[in-house]
Parts: C-alpha cells; structure tokens; sequence
C-alpha cells in the first residue's frame, strides 16, 4: 500500500501534471470503485484542479467548487498518467480523468477490487475521511512523544495506526524501527526517553530521506511503479537476506496478510521473535537466538 513518501510523490507530480486544469470528464468503469453518493462525481466536471492534499494514506483531488475527490489507493490501486486518452481495455482500469492534455487513469490489480473513490462538496466534509493521526514530518518531538503515550501497544502497531500517526504503514515502519534500532514487539509504555528520541529522529530521518530520493527518481513524473518493496530498503522485504549492518539474516514475524521484518542482533539483542505459525509448528524446538538458529 502507497505511504507517505510514495504518496507525497504522487501529490507533487500530481499537482505539476493536472493542478490548474480543467476537468472535462470523469469514467468510472467499475462502479463499485464510488463509495460516496451524496455527490456524483461529474459534480467536478468543467472545474480547474485547484489544490491538491495527502489525507493520511488517501489523496485529495480539490477542485474550484469546493468538489473534492478522495482516492485511497489501498494495496493495489496506482495512478498512470496517458496523453492521450486511453480506450479501457482490461478489468484493471478502474477510472478515468480528463484534461485536455492526457487522462489519469486509476488501475488495480488483482481480483480483490479495493481501492475507493469518494465524493465530496465541501473542504469541511473532506475532514471526515482524516483518521487524526499526527503528521509525522510536521509534529514536535513534544507531540510525538505525547502520542505514543496516549495508548500502549506495540511500536509495530502504534505506528501504523492511523489515529496515532498519519501515512506510516506496514513497509516503512519496519524500516524506521530498524534504524533506531528497537524491537517492533517493544511496548509503547516501556520505552525510556532516550528510546523514545531515537525512535522520534528514525521516524523523520528515514520518511524524509525516502521521500526525497522518491521524487528525485520521479523526475517530476507521476511513477509508473509504486511499490513497497524498494531496493536500498534496510529490512522490509529482505526476509533472509543480510541486515545492511550487521550481516545477520534479516527475520520475519508473519500474522495474516502481514509481514514485520526485524534484525535480531540489531533490534532485539540477536533474541528471535516468535512467528506464530511457525511457534505453533515447532513448539519447543522454536530457536529463541540467533546462534540456535
């Protein structure tokens, strides 16, 4: 799923390519991409793109009306810019938007159509689909702090809550615990302040650099390719392979559709996290260090 790097990129270029320009159609192919009805979306037609915004993992298309399209992109939807307007020829073309100059076509693979488009009239409504979360590249260390201890749970998991902090999800909260070198299963409450501050400068560090080198490979483009498997990542992703600092094989915690991945040495005392289907598997035979391993 697109995080706040990648959609920071998309806003940028998004706003270079259509900010300003008039909106002359709108084609939905798929309708169940509309989650809204209060407001169609040909409400928008003949109206320039006046501001473009990042809601939390979703990007807010305004236009000179007051109209706002909200597109959240879920794990599989992206954005191609086409300068010409394309013929939909596959199920993975979900929508169109036309300019005069090129069409912004939303695609999503896979069978599992999640990806979503709301509609809305006013900027007041367009706080609704705003989770709370702290902006992470915005806040104090103050307020971060503050935030991480509004509720305990597991580094991992307050970082991608998007009520606590706003764009961070499974790929780069891996790799922000990696570079201050903490456990994804440390609790919240019993980080000391020290923790805490490198915790803090890994979050901005790692989102900031990411970003930046994001729309540097852009080029002033809406990519082509999103993904959160980059090359140059840390840990996230890179099950086996060896930790950039440490050589140690970097490790997983799996649970569902998700993937933590961790160094042991580096964030964990060379301790290995208990995987739950494979602890399941091995019982007491699951290796507890690096050196069982």
């Amino acid at each position: 799923m697109p995080e706040l790097p990648d959609i920071d990129v998309y806003i940028a270029t998004l706003d270079q390519t259509i900010g300003g320009r008039r909106l002359d159609a709108v084609r939905i192919r798929n309708p169940f991409l509309v989650r809204s009805v209060e407001v169609a979306p040909g409400a928008a037609v003949g109206h320039k793109v006046s501001e473009l915004r990042r809601i939390g993992k979703r990007i807010a298309i305004g236009f000179g009306n007051d109209v706002w399209f909200v597109l959240h992109l879920m794990i599989a939807g992206r954005l191609q810019w086409k300068t010409r307007s394309p013929v939909f020829t596959g199920r993975h073309q979900l929508a169109a938007l036309d300019f005069d100059h090129g069409s912004l076509l939303l695609t999503e693979a896979g069978t599992k159509k999640r990806a979503s488009l709301h509609v809305v009239g006013s900027t007041a409504e367009l706080q609704e689909h705003d989770p709370g979360g702290l902006e992470p590249l915005q806040c104090s260390y103050a307020a971060f702090a503050a935030q991480l201890d509004r509720e305990n749970h597991t580094l991992k998991r307050a970082l991608t809550t998007p009520k606590l902090f706003s764009g961070i999800g499974n790929a780069y909260s891996d790799e922000i615990l990696h570079a201050a070198r903490l456990s994804p299963v440390l609790l919240t409450q019993n980080l000391n302040d020290q923790q805490r501050r490198s915790l803090f400068d890994a979050m901005v560090t790692t989102l900031t650099r990411w970003r930046d080198r994001l729309l540097e490979e852009a080029g002033g483009r809406i990519p082509g390719k999103v993904t959160a498997f980059r090359a140059g990542m840390a840990v996230h992703g890179r099950y086996g392979e060896p930790c950039p600092i440490c050589a140690e094989p970097v490790q997983r915690i799996r649970y569902k559709d998700n993937e933590t991945n961790y160094c042991a040495r580096c964030q964990n005392e060379s301790r290995l996290l208990r995987d739950r289907s494979l602890s399941r598997l091995l019982k007491q035979d699951w290796p507890k260090t690096l050196d069982d391993l």
